[in-house]
């Protein structure tokens, strides 16, 4: 492995151990082998370093709620709840990859390129959503598609962010998919 693919691999490790705002030249240095040179030779930067990983670090997200959003062999009668508990366990099974996205949306106030990547990350998963959950396909309105993909999202993260930091009081599959009226 080449310090170009050694620095990948640190960065990505430093993104689910330390953090983006955390990590430093220091540590990844420190993690790859390689040296500060090595970083500028390859990236120009360690926030550019952090950032491809932070992309890398968002397509593996997007792929693990992709696979569960289209999962086809769930029962008609009871589907939602049954995504929502696959949902709730790839949040559990993969807090560090779902604290670096939250972090991601802070540094993404700075930085263009982390911000692009966020709102094309949304609009893939609001799509998904859409058609995960209300049979929205690609015949359905747009307006309608991001509308109803909006609320699932916005749904999604509310629920990934309880989680997260109160598993104790953290909605049940069922108390998602019964979406009382009040």
């Amino acid at each position: 492995m080449g310090h170009k693919d050694k620095l990948l691999t640190a960065a990505r490790d430093c993104l689910l151990t330390i953090g983006y705002a955390r990590t430093t030249v220091r540590d990844l240095v420190a993690a790859s082998g390689a040296n500060q040179a090595s970083i500028n030779y390859h990236f120009g930067s360690k926030e550019q370093l952090l950032t491809r990983a932070l992309h890398d670090l968002n397509k593996e997200w997007g792929e693990l709620l992709f696979a569960i959003l289209e999962t086809p062999d769930l029962p008609d009668s009871g589907a939602h709840e049954a995504r929502w508990a696959r949902i709730i366990e790839s949040i559990t099974a993969n807090r560090e990859l779902w604290f670096v996205n939250f972090e991601s949306v802070a540094s993404a106030r700075n930085d263009d390129e982390i911000l692009s990547m966020i709102v094309e990350g949304q609009e893939k998963a609001k799509v998904s959503m859409a058609r995960a959950f209300a049979g929205l396909g690609p015949e359905a309105p747009p307006e309608e598609v991001r509308a109803v993909g909006s609320h699932y999202f916005a749904l999604l993260v509310g629920v990934a962010m309880q989680w997260l930091t109160d598993p104790d009081h953290a909605p049940a599959a069922a108390q998602i998919a019964a979406r009382p009226a009040y």
